[in-house]
């Protein structure tokens, strides 16, 4: 099961999922990046609420979402496994409008192939930031969940998991980590719009046809190229 992080809350970039993108919202372009998959997507939200506008897009696709903590997002992810009783979770994030589908069907299936309990291309990067997909199993999500203790472990889903289970990484070919396709800033939505915008808005783009453009077009970059990624 997918499970996509989301949020109108943002410091640097408010409502950015909610951000217009090809006569739609970030958020729709990323449902419709990922309909190829055919698996059950989830919309992890929160319950603070700020999540109705949200909960409105998840409604209008037909989109299961759950409501959770806003702050604990390892207890947020938790309970919405148990409540859709997932099996193994893929996890993503509403500010990745470029995930590749092919990506995120490659890393399931080297999670699948593998004796790992997690899975990602996140690790040892290869991949764009912004492409981002990691895989883990249930059982591993609620042992995070009973035994992570600091903040720094509840505001985020995986560094329990990763610090006490079998780590794979998933790796492309060659080294495109430094193309930051990521959605935190002002500039990166101008990045991301300008990708779309020689994509004709299309959806359908394949990982090599973005790599190819950006290659070719390194101009489109230019605006984020100074962006430091937030840590925290």
């Amino acid at each position: 099961m997918i499970i996509i992080q989301a949020r109108t809350g943002s410091s640097r970039l408010p409502s950015k999922v909610l951000l217009e993108l090809c006569s739609s919202t970030v958020l729709e372009v990323m449902f419709k990046r990922l309909e190829s998959l055919k698996k059950q997507i989830v919309v992890a939200t929160t319950d603070d609420g700020s999540e109705d506008p949200i909960i409105k897009l998840c409604k209008k696709h037909s989109i299961p979402y759950f409501k959770g903590s806003e702050s604990d997002v390892l207890k947020r992810f938790a309970e919405c496994a148990k409540e859709f009783k997932a099996d193994t979770i893929v996890r993503l994030t509403s500010d990745c409008p470029l995930i590749d589908a092919k990506i995120v069907n490659d890393v399931i299936q080297y999670f699948k192939q593998n004796d790992y309990d997690y899975v990602s291309n996140v690790e040892n990067r290869t991949y764009p930031r912004g492409l981002d997909c990691e895989v883990f199993s249930a059982n591993k999500l609620y042992e995070a969940d009973k035994n992570a203790k600091t903040l720094f472990e509840r505001e985020h889903v995986t560094p329990y998991i990763k610090e006490h289970s079998k780590v794979g990484s998933f790796q492309d070919k060659e080294d495109n980590s430094n193309f930051r396709l990521t959605l935190d800033v002002k500039e990166d939505y101008e990045v991301i719009q300008s990708i779309y915008h020689e994509f004709n808005c299309q959806t359908d783009f394949s990982y090599n046809e973005l790599i190819s453009l950006l290659k070719s077009r390194p101009h489109l970059l230019l605006a984020n190229q100074n962006v430091e990624q937030k840590t925290n």
